[in-house]
C-alpha cells in the first residue's frame, strides 16, 4: 500500500495556522490520492476509528448527507481510517458514500497529523480538519462520540473560509 506524508514530530498533533502533511494513499478502489492535485480546492479530511460502527457509520453518512453542500463549497471529502481496501469499499458501498475512503494501514497519516487517541489510547481518535487550497489547516474537530457533529463542523468552517457569492 503506497503511503507517503511529510513527518511530522512523534506527538506534535497538526494545529489550525498548520500546513498540512501532504497526503499520498490510495482509496478503497485503488486510486492513488494526492493533496497535492487538488488544484487549490480546500480538503475536508476526516478521521475515524472503524468501518461499519456505530458512531463512525453516522458520522460517514452525515458526511453524505452533506456531501453536495460541501462540493458546492468547492470542497473535496476524504475519510482515513486503518482498515483495509476491502473493508472501506464494503463500508462506503453499504452506506452508498460519495467520496473516498482512504486506506491508512499502519496509521501513518493519523500519525503524521498527531491525531490523538481516545479512551486512554485503546481507540484511534476521531478529528476532522478543514484545510485550504493553500495547504494550510483552518479547523480542527476533535469529538469521538458525535459522529455527526463533524460533518456541521466541516460545513461552517468552509462557509467561513470560502467567500459567498
Amino acid at each position: 500500500m503506497t503511503s507517503t506524508v511529510f513527518e511530522t514530530p512523534v506527538g506534535k498533533a497538526i494545529q489550525v495556522g498548520d500546513r498540512a502533511p501532504l497526503i499520498v494513499l490510495k482509496d478503497q478502489n485503488g486510486t492513488e490520492r494526492r493533496s497535492d492535485q487538488l488544484e487549490g480546492r480546500p480538503l475536508v479530511l476526516f478521521f475515524y476509528p472503524k468501518d461499519d460502527t456505530p458512531g463512525c457509520t453516522m458520522e460517514a453518512c452525515a458526511f453524505r448527507d452533506s456531501h453536495a453542500e460541501l462540493q458546492a463549497l468547492g470542497a473535496e471529502v476524504w475519510g482515513v481510517s486503518g482498515d483495509d481496501g476491502a473493508s472501506h469499499g464494503r463500508f462506503s458501498q453499504r452506506h452508498q458514500l460519495p467520496y473516498p475512503l482512504l486506506v491508512d494501514q499502519g496509521n501513518s497519516l493519523r500519525q503524521a497529523f498527531g491525531v490523538p487517541g481516545a479512551l486512554l489510547n485503546l481507540l484511534p481518535g476521531r478529528v476532522t480538519y478543514v484545510i485550504d487550497g493553500e495547504g494550510v489547516v483552518r479547523h480542527v474537530f476533535n469529538n469521538l462520540l458525535d459522529g455527526p457533529a463533524h460533518a456541521r463542523e466541516a460545513m461552517a468552517a468552509l462557509r467561513r473560509l470560502v467567500p459567498q457569492a
